[in-house]
């Protein structure tokens, strides 16, 4: 559990509130002694510890559950190595979900030359 002081809150207060939304409580205390509790609700659905922990090295970004207006008309990234589809299928044991047989060879179609 964090404990920050009204100050310290203040200045960084949506850093704390993100911190809260991934389920962790802060006491936030005034000239030493604990005032307030920031908790989430109790129906909060809270991020698990692993990811929680990811996220604070800088691995992952929790995002806020609302994308962009025109999310799906926006370009795709370039990968033109296919590396971001090599790094799903390892992760899925070569398993394409939804896609009936797992393919083998290139997953982009790009062939070593």
């Amino acid at each position: 559990m964090t404990v920050a002081s009204v100050s310290k809150l203040r200045a960084s207060l949506s850093e704390f509130l993100r911190r809260v939304k991934a389920g962790e409580e802060i006491l936030v205390t005034e000239r030493g002694r604990v005032i307030a509790r920031l908790s989430p609700p109790a129906s909060f659905v809270s991020l698990t510890e692993s990811l929680r922990e990811m996220e604070g090295q800088g691995l992952v970004k929790v995002g806020t559950g609302k994308l962009p207006k025109n999310f799906w008309r926006m370009r795709r990234p370039k990968d033109p190595k296919g590396l971001v589809m090599k790094g799903m299928l390892e992760e899925r044991g070569g398993q394409r979900l939804g896609r009936g047989k797992p393919r083998t060879g290139s997953s982009s179609g790009n062939r070593a030359k």
